[in-house]
């Protein structure tokens, strides 16, 4: 029973959760695109523009436990084992490798752009330039709940409107 003086709790892990079963049961690698900060503990030289892109399949890490409050798990880089802890609030994508589906989350400091490529942003390249480098987040969509409206495709008939990716019905 919920109390009414209780806030509930949030949806991201479950979410994550769920896509990292589905990826898991059709053979894809799931990957997390993370917001790196000081509360979040990875390989530092890996991190690009504040993210990290992490491999969280079972063939890749040890030890993996996707809780309510942090991911943690073991695994290589480089050939060394490192202890990996990321904040489930700090996870703004989990997407299959092999095919992009997944979702986007709202990052933890209310930005709504997702990079799950090194890229180096500037004021003149804007999300369109990252958006045209990351080709495995084509298909994660932003929750409806952000800021963001509906935008038209564009007159090239991409169907990429260049700010938000689009969301792919997988039936």
């Amino acid at each position: 029973m919920i109390r009414d003086d209780m806030e509930p709790t949030s949806t991201r892990p479950y979410l994550i959760r769920a896509l990292h079963e589905w990826c898991t049961d059709n053979g894809y690698a799931p990957h997390i695109a993370v917001r790196v900060d000081g509360s979040v503990n990875v390989p530092m030289e890996y991190v690009r523009n504040s993210e990290i892109v992490l491999n969280v399949s079972f063939d890749a890490t040890n030890g993996l436990r996707l809780g309510n409050e942090f991911i943690e798990f073991k695994a290589r880089f480089g050939g060394v084992p490192r202890d990996v802890v990321v904040p489930t609030t700090h996870v703004i994508a989990i997407y299959a490798r092999e095919n992009g589906q997944g979702m986007a989350f709202p990052p933890p400091d209310g930005l709504h752009t997702v990079t799950a490529d090194p890229v180096q942003m500037t004021p003149e390249s804007g999300e369109q330039a990252a958006a045209d480098r990351v080709s495995s987040l084509r298909s994660v969509p932003v929750p409806a709940g952000s800021e963001e409206g509906g935008a038209e495709p564009p007159p090239d008939g991409s169907g990429r409107s260049g700010g938000r990716p689009q969301l792919k019905r997988v039936k």
